[in-house]
């Protein structure tokens, strides 16, 4: 092998992670361009498209769980510091900082990467409505046991509790429903947009302030996230205080719907249009290949077509037009083998057709 090659394998083996999304910026090393941001997000988005219902269902009720301690740090310090509009925020980020750390699933984090993965027509919808679903659903089980905890034991003092539902969750029961959409769609613009600096981030130290940072907005601007919405919520349901009906319909609905648009299209659709329309052909020299077919698109199953290696295992549990690059990449090189072999028997019958001459001894 020459030098040359040789470098520029090692080179590319640096510069890219194992599913092939830039590992390092193509113009400065220790920053990414917005397309190469987003190649970065399609490569997770497509390793965990095809995860299972338990794993996604428990990461998401341990995400669910996670929420709580924001909501006890929350209401703790409300009432330490008798409601101080700064002070009472400052450990609000706890909960999130647990979750996009660890890599539990967030709903509101999955407003982007499966979306785009959609919008790229490498995953189906119902793919999407999977993945909302089971972690949706997850991270409300996990909220609500965390509020069962803190209503049922002594985790809160009484003056604690009286300001965890006087001064805290009440609050959103009082606010109007379109108040709310519009409040939980920057909440939505705001976690999306966290999710795109993280994959544009390169150490876990730029990545927990940022999220520290970007969190402490939605209580200092007096938003609401959906997690935290249902949490306080099944808080006051504990408590007596409402039904669990007229918490759904009056506070959650507006702020899941909120949270969802200011995500989706505030964020995921205009950096989606932002990048460069040679995405995949910049990332694969068959990304347009991976794309699905407009039924497949819309109607297809649990699973897109891989846009990067399927994971070992899981290509047997795909549809046959579902199946991951590397199938696909093994069919090619055994193809281009068969041929090879062929050349190799054809020059071999050539040679006992037309034996070279021997040289003449004069």
């Amino acid at each position: 092998m020459d030098d040359s090659d040789g470098d520029d394998s090692l080179r590319k083996s640096v510069e890219q992670s194992r599913h092939g999304a830039p590992a390092v910026g193509k113009v400065v090393r220790d920053r990414f361009e917005s397309n190469e941001v987003f190649q970065r997000i399609i490569a997770a988005a497509d390793d965990e498209i095809d995860t299972g219902f338990r794993e996604l269902f428990f990461s998401g009720l341990a995400a669910g769980f996670a929420i709580t301690i924001t909501f006890l740090m929350y209401a703790s310090l409300y009432e330490a510091t008798d409601g101080h509009p700064i002070l009472s925020g400052l450990l609000y980020p706890i909960g999130f900082i647990y979750i996009i750390l660890g890599g539990y699933q967030l709903y509101t984090e999955n407003t982007l990467p499966p979306v785009a993965l959609v919008l790229e027509r490498l995953a189906s919808f119902p793919a999407l409505f999977r993945i909302w679903t089971v972690v949706l659903v997850g991270n409300f089980v996990g909220g609500a046991f965390g509020a069962l905890i803190l209503a049922r034991t002594g985790v809160f003092d009484a003056a604690t509790t009286d300001v965890a539902i006087n001064s805290i969750s009440m609050t959103g029961m009082e606010t109007p429903f379109w108040d709310l959409f519009y409040k939980g769609a920057f909440a939505g613009l705001i976690v999306a947009g966290v999710v795109w600096l993280d994959f544009a981030s390169r150490d876990t130290i730029t990545r927990f302030f940022l999220v520290y940072i970007a969190f402490l907005c939605i209580p200092f601007a007096d938003l609401f996230h959906v997690v935290v919405s249902f949490t306080e919520v099944m808080f006051l349901v504990f408590h007596g205080e409402i039904f669990l009906f007229e918490g759904l319909t009056a506070f959650v609905l507006p702020v899941l719907l909120g949270n969802t648009l200011g995500g989706v299209l505030l964020v995921t659709v205009v950096n989606y249009f932002q990048t460069t329309e040679r995405r995949l052909e910049d990332a694969r020299e068959d990304g347009i290949e991976r794309q699905l077919t407009i039924r497949e698109w819309l109607i297809g199953g649990p699973a897109g077509r891989a846009y990067v290696p399927a994971r070992p295992g899981v290509e047997s549990q795909l549809p046959e037009d579902q199946l991951g690059i590397e199938r696909r990449a093994d069919a090619r090189a055994e193809s281009n083998r068969d041929e090879s072999d062929r050349d190799e028997t054809d020059r071999s019958t050539d040679d006992l057709k037309y034996p070279e001459e021997e040289p003449r001894n004069d």
